[in-house]
């Protein structure tokens, strides 16, 4: 039996977060990141928001990082809304990650007094839209032809869910 651990993400597991999601950058098409993250970045946006966000990370027995979630303030949201961000390793997606750090960020969320959570992902990430519209995200707003830091031009779905 395969077994998921998820606990708060903290400053320790950056190392591990960054080389997941520099995994997932330089696959490209499905975040809107294009450019790797330098060892310092999920550092310094742990510390963007104090008491204001919810940074939760996957592993198995082992200790190996298989995802992570994160939710907090986002300057187009109002104050009781959210932003979300999920990323799973490369290959372990479908397997019950996402969903496992997803119940505890609804949880942590709500504890922090946020009332909804705001999800927007690639128009052309299918993976993404199924796994928040499997979570119960609905759509609510698209913004058109979005330059990303690469030149690529996509559209964007937001995504509301009610907590």
């Amino acid at each position: 039996m395969r077994v998921i651990h998820v606990r708060p993400a903290g400053i320790s597991d950056t190392r591990q977060m960054t080389d997941l999601l520099n995994d997932i950058i330089a696959k490209g098409g499905t975040t809107a990141h294009t450019k790797l993250f330098g060892s310092g970045v999920l550092k310094a946006e742990m510390r963007l928001y104090p008491g204001r966000t919810v940074w939760v990370l996957a592993e198995n027995d082992a200790g190996n990082v298989l995802g992570f979630q994160n939710a907090m303030p986002h300057k187009n949201l109002p104050e009781d809304a959210a932003d979300i961000a999920t990323f799973v390793k490369l290959g372990q997606t479908g397997l019950g990650v996402g969903s496992k750090l997803f119940e505890r960020t609804i949880s942590e969320a709500r504890k922090l007094g946020y009332t909804w959570l705001n999800a927007t992902i690639r128009a052309d990430n299918e993976s993404g839209l199924t796994y928040y519209q499997s979570r119960g995200f609905e759509d609510y707003k698209r913004i058109t032809n979005t330059q990303l830091a690469d030149g690529t031009v996509v559209d964007r779905v937001c995504k509301r869910y009610d907590l």
